[in-house]
């Protein structure tokens, strides 16, 4: 079974993701602690719980979900994944960090690209991944059915989606990831997003202003 941690970080309260299982490996998805204090913390966490981590993956490479990926890869030595659309996005990472008045000097390299419909395996659990651009063109979200939830980055907030006046953001994209790959999935499913609280599926189907279309 996997299960998740959240952790909010950095001045745009990004959440991370820790996501691991009863044999205490881990995944750190969308690591965006930014300053030293953050990054202690988070690491403090990993070791006062034992837990092993065995790769970063994120959801999209936007500069608040990559703050802590160097820090981490210097500490634990693991690979970093990602969508292959999103390879621009994370090379440019110092200029937009630098428009938003921040330093990101070390941009970290990919150890290996996470394709549409793969599932990646922690232990003896897979979670499957959603491709599902329009807030970035590598957005994916990871879904895992047993526990039934879905962590989906920026694309699907409570009451909200994500934002698409960003470089390689689409509008109708983004509704169509949504409604095609996030909104088929079981009603019941959480839906842990990139900042703000948990949802789900059915209260997005419902509710959601951006969805009534």
């Amino acid at each position: 079974m996997l299960y998740t941690q959240t952790f909010v970080f950095n001045p745009f309260q990004e959440n991370t993701y820790l996501v691991y299982n009863d044999a205490k490996q881990c995944w750190i998805i969308d690591p965006g602690m930014y300053d030293a204090s953050e990054l202690s913390y988070f690491i403090s966490y990993i070791e006062d719980n034992k837990l092993v981590p065995q790769g970063i993956i994120n959801t999209h490479t936007h500069i608040d979900h990559i703050f802590g990926i160097p820090g981490l890869l210097d500490k634990y030595k693991i690979p970093l994944g990602i969508h292959e659309k999103d390879a621009p996005v994370l090379m440019g990472a110092t200029g937009s960090a630098a428009l938003f008045g921040f330093d990101y000097r070390v941009i970290p390299q990919p150890t290996f690209y996470i394709p549409d419909g793969k599932k990646l395996q922690l232990g003896a659990d897979e979670v499957d991944i959603l491709f599902v651009p329009g807030h970035s063109p590598g957005s994916i979200a990871f879904y895992y059915m047993p526990g039934n939830w879905v962590i989906a980055g920026d694309v699907l907030f409570s009451g909200s989606i994500g934002r698409t006046d960003l470089p390689g953001g689409n509008h109708n994209q983004l509704i169509d990831s949504i409604k095609t790959r996030l909104l088929t999935l079981p009603e019941a499913t959480i839906v842990y997003s990139g900042h703000g609280p948990a949802t789900t599926i059915g209260n997005e189907k419902r509710y959601n202003p951006f969805l009534s279309e």
